[in-house]
C-alpha cells in the first residue's frame, strides 16, 4: 500500500548553498503522508470535518545526498508498523536518477482536534495497514 508523489523542487526550496535545505525535507515528507492519506480514504478535508487529524511524534532523517533547483523528487511513502493510537511509516526520497537522497521513519499519533489528545486509529488507516502481506500489529 506505498504511495509516490512527485515534488518539484523550486526556488523557495533552496538555500545559501544551493541545495534544498535540510528543514524544506520534513515539509516534503509531510506532502508524501498527505497524499497516502487521501489515497487511502482518508484526505484531510474529511478528517477536518470528522474533527480528527494525525501528529507526528517521532521523525528520524537520513540526509544522504542533496537536492538542487528544478529537480523533480519522489517521495515514496510505505506503512509498516500500526498500534492502537500510533501508527509508523518508512519514506523515501529519491532523485531524477533514482537514488535515495532521504530515508526517514515518522511515527504519528492520531488526534482529536477537539480534545487534544491522542485516540484510535481511523478505521481507513487501520485498513491499509491491514492490507500489507506482513503488517506488524501491536496492542
Amino acid at each position: 500500500m506505498e504511495t509516490t508523489t512527485e515534488i518539484r523542487v523550486t526556488e523557495t526550496d533552496v538555500d545559501y548553498l544551493g541545495h534544498v535545505n535540510n528543514s524544506v525535507y520534513v515539509n516534503y515528507l509531510e506532502k508524501g503522508r498527505v497524499h497516502w492519506y487521501t489515497q487511502h480514504g482518508l484526505p484531510i478535508d474529511e478528517m477536518i470535518s470528522r474533527n480528527v487529524g494525525t501528529v507526528v511524534l517521532k521523525l528520524e532523517i537520513l540526509y544522504a545526498k542533496e537536492a538542487r533547483l528544478g529537480e523533480t523528487l519522489k517521495v515514496k511513502t510505505t506503512p509498516i508498523k500500526i498500534g492502537t493510537k500510533s501508527f509508523m511509516f518508512q519514506q523515501n526520497i529519491y532523485n531524477e536518477k533514482g537514488e535515495i537522497i532521504t530515508e526517514a521513519t515518522v511515527t504519528n499519533v492520531m488526534f482529536d482536534l477537539l480534545e487534544r489528545k491522542g485516540i484510535v486509529v481511523a478505521p481507513e488507516i487501520r485498513k491499509a495497514f491491514e492490507e500489507m502481506k506482513e503488517p506488524q500489529i501491536k496492542g
